[in-house]
């Protein structure tokens, strides 16, 4: 059997909680650091490093509260002060805070450095031009097209039967598509898979895509009535007892 030796295991509680009541407080000022400089930075997360005599500080805040407090000294390891972790040693602790008043000093350097910077930034600003012209134009011309095409849509739907069809043709080399559902047309896209929706269920297309596809829509209205002409042709040809007309 071992015989130990009678020697007392020191508590080490009363240096936990000594140690634990300075990182409460430190993390509760170096709070107000980090708010103060979320609002500087204006967002809600971020960080930044100070420099001080015996090392650098870096604070990083989350959603404008404290996430850590990071003493990285010129000559040994770095302590994390305020954590989300472990709690630092307290030696290690103790040294990083005999450097802590240089680092608020550093802080409130840095905030005193921007003191005035805007004084001079003119908020006077030229006037901004309205869009109203523009819009008025392009939902004119616009719903001029989704006019026609609804009567378009309207009519296949009556030939065609079903809920939902399309109409596709080629107006000077480029494939001009039209979709529609019960509702009216779907979408009207100018240039194949990849082109341009010159209506849709979205967003309307850009002025200058407007300015392009508009003057061919007339094209595509006289294709589309081409296409029932054909139809009307084909049917006069049949008779209900088979003979020509």
């Amino acid at each position: 059997m071992t015989d130990w030796p009678d020697v007392d295991v020191a508590d080490a509680e009363a240096v936990a909680e000594r140690r634990d009541e300075v990182v409460a407080a430190v993390r509760d000022h170096a709070g107000r650091v980090a708010y103060q400089l979320a609002r500087l930075q204006g967002g809600d997360y971020g960080q930044e490093t100070f420099a001080t005599g015996r090392g650098e500080w870096t604070v990083k805040y989350e959603a404008g509260d404290l996430e850590y407090l990071r003493f990285d000294p010129k000559s040994g390891s770095e302590t994390y002060v305020v954590s989300t972790k472990q709690p630092a040693e307290p030696e290690p602790l103790a040294t990083a805070l005999a450097d802590y008043d240089a680092f608020v000093a550093a802080f409130n350097d840095h905030v005193d450095s921007l003191d005035g910077v805007l004084d001079d930034v003119s908020t006077e600003f030229p006037s901004v031009e309205t869009t109203d012209a523009v819009v008025a134009q392009r939902d004119r011309v616009l719903g001029r097209i989704r006019e026609l095409c609804d009567v378009i849509a309207g009519e296949l739907q009556r030939y065609e039967g079903g809920d939902y069809g399309t109409f596709a043709t080629r107006v000077d080399g480029t494939r001009w598509e039209l979709k529609w559902d019960q509702d009216g047309t779907s979408y009207l896209r100018a240039g194949g898979s990849g082109g341009v929706y010159v209506l849709s269920q979205y967003e309307p297309p850009s002025a200058a895509d407007i300015r392009e596809y508009a003057p061919a829509f007339s094209a595509f209205v006289d294709a589309y009535n081409e296409h029932v002409e054909e139809l009307e042709s084909d049917l006069r040809k049949v008779s209900v007892d088979g003979a020509a007309d």
